[in-house]
């Protein structure tokens, strides 16, 4: 071989070529270059198709409820479906509550509480007792959103003062990975060193994911539990509890009121009130913290509205800040949240109770400020306290310095009380794996696939075709087959998938491809290189942090179809391919990929007996390792729901047995790359050759194919 790559000339004369081609008009000349699909298209069309099913299928659902029967068969369903999705009811255990300090003010009084969700796990907690009247009193649960001071927010604080001081019992916890519940501290042990809250919910939650698990039971239950505590206090009247919230508080005040018959009344404030699955819908669809996306919920017609329903008749306010379309959310979040409140206020109207459901909004940014705690005042004293008379003006509050409101003595539960974490529960889980198909796991489209030449070009020693191979509906995947002049037929193909884009290693000027050398194919598969997501419509900065590979994968598990499930369908499309086109057809097949798509092309081999042998690079040893280790730095586009319940990854490479497999450079979860002796523990089986280095040079891909 004296030369790495092949020349980029060899392919494209023109720019022209290198645009997506539209539909011509009937008089304009035919274009003389290459057809290219705009393939930033396929991954977002291919999950818009994915939608249009679920809204179709919710939708037709949603037009029966016409009378009572259908009514209540339908709040059966969403609450049977909510626990079914996020992973099961959990049992109640001992809460242990125990009141570790209090102070008054002056028309009330503040106890400090713990008590245990799970068993260890300790929620810490603000009771907010009136000083006047004996009681019992009506109650309500205060529902943080996602600030790292979580009730001690100055606001939350406001809010929870002025419901004490008009008669309301008010209990205020802090939600996981926030105020005293810290997960993963800095420094000062009381304030996170990630990025922000929203990363104390969604690291744990996507561990949780690998066992079947969920961030939206973790925080339900904590929800549930924190209710169970405040309806067993002697001063509260259990039939007058209610529940309000703010952004993420807001959000468990939907997950509340669908899961527990107990709450009388609720108000939510800004809560994420956008179904992933809308139209017109804006891939990858409104994906949010963990807890707040419901893994599976597209193919069973189920989202975020539907959380309302099982709540009806009873009185529910609901307001955004008006600005969140461009602010916060999609450009379509007030338009679609309007569309789905008149289908609920319809169901309420058949229930002959439209007055117990309110739209409300206001024009200020995104918090709980003070025309929107008036909002929480009235509505719950209607409704709660049957009164009359309009709260014009808030009772005088004055928030405190947070230490004066920790319920532990250093400000986290973990220092303090060795409180357990979502971490840490879900590492300590015993689970013993059952058998699974590999395919149903990762839910792998068999269709039909097609392919054809859309362009070929020759250099004196190399022949270069362009292929268009068609995976899925809307996806297309662009494909270099790249052969030396005379190559033998016993020469193997060798399929490349690199993780940044086919191009990288094999497109240089004044380069070819040595005789003797393998065919080679280089392909994109979705979301790498050519096929990466266009930007989406809306605010700059949704759109940007949207198009991101997490979110995708996100909107993908909630859809239904896993994104490293959508890979290994075009990869096994790719090689059915190869198959078939005359240049490959009858060939061995090898295989190479590099960093995330290690994992997709160890899948793609476990389900394709002709692919002889992998050779893969600086690829994940383990999803056991990700579970066991507190941060992690892979590719969410790989986590498939429940993997851990059945397989992991060296189980799979096992089963290959005997073709071989190259592990050249593999990471542990952090991204290091792990030592050799390290990885042999996990893969004992004779098929799998261990090297120290992660390789991905033209050289090594060709002496690894015709090895």
């Amino acid at each position: 071989m004296t030369r790495r790559k092949i020349l980029s000339s060899l392919l494209f004369t023109g720019a022209a070529n290198t645009v997506a081609f539209s539909a011509r008009a009937a008089n304009e000349p035919l274009f003389p270059g290459t057809r290219f699909h705009n393939y930033g298209r396929c991954l977002p069309d291919y999950l818009r198709g994915l939608a249009k099913q679920a809204v179709a299928k919710r939708d037709a659902e949603l037009a029966k409820l016409v009378a009572l029967a259908a009514i209540e068969a339908r709040q059966k369903w969403v609450r049977e479906t909510l626990w079914k999705l996020i992973g099961g009811r959990p049992e109640r255990t001992p809460l242990n509550p125990r009141t570790t300090g209090s102070f008054e003010r002056q028309k009330y009084k503040v106890d400090k509480v713990v008590y245990e969700s799970q068993p260890g796990l300790f929620i810490s907690a603000n009771l907010y007792i009136p000083t006047s009247g004996s009681g019992p009193f009506p109650a309500v649960l205060f529902q943080s959103g996602h600030y790292d001071e979580g009730k001690a927010n100055p606001n939350y604080q406001r809010c929870c003062q002025g419901l004490a001081q008009l008669g309301f019992v008010v209990l205020a916890f802090d939600p996981m990975g926030q105020g005293e519940r810290i997960q993963y501290p800095d420094s000062s042990g009381t304030h996170t060193r990630l990025q922000d809250v929203d990363s104390e919910h969604t690291i744990p939650g996507k561990q949780m994911l690998l066992y079947g698990d969920t961030a939206t039971r973790f925080q339900l239950w904590d929800s549930i539990r924190s209710l169970d505590y405040l309806t067993s206090l002697p001063i509260v009247n259990a039939q007058r509890v209610g529940s309000t919230g703010h952004s993420g508080g807001g959000t468990l005040t939907m997950l509340l009121s669908a899961a527990d018959e107990r709450l009388a009344a609720a108000a939510v404030c800004m809560g994420n009130l956008e179904n992933v699955a809308a139209l017109p819908f804006i891939p990858p669809g409104s994906t949010d913290d963990a807890e707040q996306d419901f893994v599976d919920s597209g193919p069973a017609g189920f989202d975020r509205w539907d959380l309302f329903y099982p709540f009806a008749p009873k009185p529910m306010l609901i307001w955004p800040s008006d600005r969140d379309f461009y602010a916060t959310y999609s450009s379509g979040y007030i338009a679609n949240g309007w569309q789905e409140f008149q289908k609920l206020q319809a169901v309420y109207a058949v229930l002959n109770h439209a007055d117990r459901l309110k739209w409300a909004g206001t024009p200020l940014p995104h918090s709980l400020a003070y025309d929107s705690r008036l909002l929480v005042y009235n509505w719950l004293s209607r409704w709660l306290k049957g009164s009359t008379e309009t709260v014009h003006a808030e009772p005088p509050v004055n928030p405190e310095a947070a230490a004066t409101l920790h319920a532990t003595e250093s400000g986290s539960v973990v220092t303090s009380l060795h409180s357990a974490t979502a971490f840490t529960l879900n590492k300590a889980r015993q689970v013993e794996r059952a058998p699974a198909k590999i395919d149903s796991l990762l839910r792998v489209s068999r269709s039909a696939t097609s392919a054809k030449v859309i362009a070929r070009r020759q250099s004196p020693s190399t022949t270069a075709e362009v292929l268009e191979v068609a995976s899925e509906p809307s996806v297309w995947l662009p494909t270099w087959v790249l052969a030396a002049k005379d190559t033998t037929r016993d020469k193997p193909v060798l399929l490349v998938l690199d993780a940044v884009a086919s191009e990288r290693l094999w497109f240089d000027p004044d380069a070819d491809l040595a005789p003797g050398s393998p065919v080679v194919c280089a392909v994109d598969i979705r979301g790498v290189g050519a096929l990466l997501p266009e930007y989406g419509p809306g605010h700059p900065g949704y759109a940007a942090s949207h198009r991101q590979e997490e979110n995708y994968a996100w909107g993908s598990v909630i859809l239904g179809k896993p994104l490293v499930g959508q890979r290994v369908t075009d990869i096994l499309a790719v090689v059915a391919a190869l198959r078939k086109h005359p240049v490959t057809a009858g060939r061995r097949v090898r295989v190479a990929a590099a960093g995330k798509l290690t994992v997709p092309a160890l899948f793609a081999a476990a389900l394709d007996q002709g692919i002889e042998a992998l050779y893969l690079s600086g690829g994940l040893t383990s999803f056991r390792d990700v579970v066991d280790s507190e941060l992690f730095n892979q590719s969410f586009a790989n986590f498939v729901p429940g993997l851990l319940k059945h397989t992991d990854l060296p189980e799979v490479a096992a089963g290959l047995a005997p073709r071989r497999i190259v592990l050249a450079g593999a990471v542990n979860a952090r991204g290091q790359t792990a030592e050799a002796a390290a990885v042999r523990q996990q893969y004992t089986a004779g098929n799998v050759s261990i090297e120290p280095e992660a390789k991905w040079t033209v050289e090594r891909l060709v002496s690894f194919a015709g090895d």
